[in-house]
């Protein structure tokens, strides 16, 4: 942070140099910041006495301070070597150090001006100041308060002092020391009062730890200065955006896009349109803000702020490739842009790109070094890309006295962003307590899941499931192969086979029948929250059945976060052959149910924090030409993420919908599952 030290040359301190020219004007010009004219003014005078060393000394303080910070140092250099004992001389030179951002040779001056004259203001301020700019703000906090000392309340110092609190307490938000950052900032409020820029810090660093009533709190404080209610009132709009109340956010935003009047500085205008717009797309109102940034466009084809607003409501809409093309256009312009370098990474993510997607959000951090949105960025990938065990236990039984006991592993080892190594183990316990029939199965399987292009990932496992029954021990192969598609935006296509044992219960266990499923899932989502789900499995069987099975189901999004669906299934599955003393295998079977849907999804839930999904259904269900029987399903789980390498969470089901393998109509499932990511980033990385 660049901290310009500000010197108040009392020239008349040199004594009257004697001649008639009265140059009191040019002093005046000096201490009222009119640089251009004292530099004018001292010119004329050097043109009469050039050697006058009070003219010189003020006629070098008129440029530099006007941006001609070089020659006014080599003026200053000049006149050192003609009065080397002269302290005035000493300290003008010292701040045109300053001036040219020479602060490693300033830190050594000035630690000689004060062994000089240890009391005297401008040095110990300059030398404050000096160290501030090196970041050094520990030590820079100590000669500023040595300066204070010498000149009680001087405007300044303090003034310095504040800055250099800021300074400070960025660089231990920036070392994510987040409670020694917010001592710093409320130490600057005790000596300032409300001041502005601290109380916005203060908000920023209480964002950046998720502490959103203690953010809200601090922007309310600052709402309280009339003068300030643009910037409190674009605070809160962010605060309700992450406490996911968008309508308050909205409310908030047009409240202070409102208030901007042509007295309005440019820099808060922008801020303020720009939350405004934010808004608009918090809430889906996308054609509203697109006018907005059309205009805006219009006025400023190339403002980088612009383009983000753009780039910003083309994620929202899933035009990643106009979003990416933008945040391109923002790095063209700048390449250190936070909100090209971070948001390009966001864009590249959601195409499928993540080598390019780390690429960017390693570039942001080499120019805001340990950022947290883009550390966060990059934690949050390696997850996708980081070994994990996913362990679950469950028990079922049904109304028909089945009861089974499974225990699931489950390995996915990434050698790098496009391949994972797939491992597998399921055990499978099962009995009948009316008919005493008993079964176990292990099933082994290994495989790999290949992103053949940023559209488009195959995955394939093999494996042996070994089954032992009462009557019979056999081996049968599995295989599993699925190509996951993204069509076009907002719409993705699962095709597959599937090769697997009917494990439901002991029965079918010991039937060994084995079932060769070709299935289709197609999803359509849109951007005003509708969409589309349909699945097609048609399943051959070693006994001579066929089975067909369409499942279908329109639902709405009612919230984003958590994700909040309400909406209509319907199911039908019909067999070749019917097999009741088997297995539930109908001519013809239709079920019809509305449901409801809840979750926080736990790959977005933050350490230390619950994630939970709830579904209830209810409807009517047709078996053959029979009457209609009411149906419920209920699903749920509830988890804890206790770090970002470790989750827990129980589930449980309970339903009486009829099942293409379950002989009964209740059914129910409890369980537990744990995962874990073996390692703390990728081992490709």
């Amino acid at each position: 942070m660049a901290l310009k030290f500000r010197l108040l040359l009392f020239c008349i301190g040199f004594g009257f140099f004697g001649f008639s020219q009265d140059m009191q004007e040019g002093f005046n010009y000096l201490e009222s910041g009119k640089y251009s004219k004292a530099e004018g003014f001292f010119k004329v005078i050097l043109k009469d006495y050039p050697e006058n060393k009070t003219a010189q000394l003020c006629y070098g303080r008129a440029i530099g301070l006007n941006g001609n910070t070089e020659k006014a140092n080599t003026i200053f250099t000049n006149l050192l070597e003609k009065y080397p004992n002269d302290f005035e001389i000493k300290l003008n030179y010292g701040e045109s150090l300053l001036w040219n951002r020479n602060f490693t040779e300033a830190k050594t001056f000035y630690k000689k001006l004060i062994a000089e004259v240890p009391d005297s203001f401008p040095a110990l301020l300059g030398f404050a100041n000096t160290l501030s700019n090196l970041k050094q703000y520990k030590d820079a906090l100590i000669y500023v308060n040595k300066a204070l000392n010498v000149s009680p309340e001087n405007p300044n110092a303090l003034i310095s002092k504040k800055y250099i609190y800021l300074g400070y307490a960025y660089q231990k938000q920036q070392a994510q020391n987040y409670t020694e950052a917010e001592i710093l900032l409320k130490e600057n409020l005790e000596l300032l009062g409300e001041d502005k820029e601290t109380l916005q810090n203060l908000a920023n660093l209480y964002l950046i730890t998720n502490t959103l009533n203690l953010a809200k709190a601090t922007y309310e404080r600052l709402a309280k200065n009339t003068e300030y209610q643009i910037e409190a009132l674009n605070g809160l709009a962010l605060v309700s955006h992450l406490n996911r109340k968008e309508n308050k956010a909205l409310q908030l935003s047009q409240d202070a896009y409102k208030r901007i009047e042509t007295t309005t500085t440019e820099t808060l205008s922008q801020q303020t349109i720009e939350r405004y717009i934010q808004a608009l797309i918090w809430n889906n109102k996308y054609k509203q803000a697109e006018q907005l940034i059309t205009d805006l466009i219009n006025e400023q084809p190339n403002g980088n702020w612009v383009l983000t607003l753009r780039a910003t409501l083309n994620i929202y809409k899933s035009n990643f490739k106009q979003s990416l093309s933008d945040y391109n256009r923002i790095l063209e312009n700048d390449s250190t842009s936070f909100d090209g370098n971070l948001g390009k990474a966001n864009t590249l993510k959601a195409l499928s790109q993540y080598d390019e997607a780390y690429l960017s959000a390693e570039n942001t951090l080499k120019f805001y070094n340990n950022q947290k949105d883009a550390t966060t960025f990059i934690t949050q990938l390696n997850s996708n890309f980081t070994p994990s065990l996913t362990t679950k236990a469950s028990y079922s039984f049904d109304n028909g006295d089945n009861n089974a006991f499974s225990f699931k592993n489950n390995i996915v080892f990434p050698l790098s962003t496009k391949l994972k190594i797939l491992g597998d183990y399921n055990f499978r316990r099962t009995n009948n307590s009316t008919t005493n029939n008993k079964a176990t199965s292990n099933d082994f399987s290994l495989g790999a899941s290949y992103q053949l292009r940023p559209n488009i990932t195959f995955k394939g496992t093999t494996g042996l499931t070994s089954v032992k029954t009462e009557s019979d021990t056999y081996t049968q192969l599995l295989l599993d192969l699925l190509f996951k598609v993204k069509p076009f935006k907002l719409q993705t296509l699962d095709l597959g086979y599937k090769r697997e044992i009917q494990s439901f219960n002991a029965d079918l266990l010991d039937r060994e029948i084995v079932q060769n499923n070709m299935y289709a899932n197609y999803n359509v989502s849109t951007n005003f929250n509708l969409g589309w789900y349909t699945q097609y499995i048609h399943t051959t069987q070693n006994d001579d059945n066929t089975r067909n099975l369409l499942f279908t189901s329109l639902y709405y999004n009612l919230l984003r976060n958590p994700s909040l669906k309400v909406g209509l299934n319907y199911q039908y599955i019909t067999f070749k052959n019917q097999v009741p003393s088997i297995y539930f295998s109908p001519e013809k079977f239709n079920a019809g149910e509305v449901f409801f849907n809840i979750i926080k999804e736990e790959v977005t839930t933050r350490p230390k924090a619950w994630f939970y999904e709830l579904t209830a259904a209810t409807g009517l269900q047709y078996i053959e030409g029979g009457d209609s029987q009411s149906t419920y399903r209920f699903q749920g789980k509830l988890g804890y993420k206790f770090s970002e390498r470790c989750l827990l969470n129980v589930f449980g089901t309970r339903s009486n919908i009829a099942s293409a393998t379950a002989a009964g109509f209740t059914y129910s499932e409890i369980g537990v599952r744990f995962k874990w990511l073996l390692f703390e980033t990728p081992v490709f990385k």
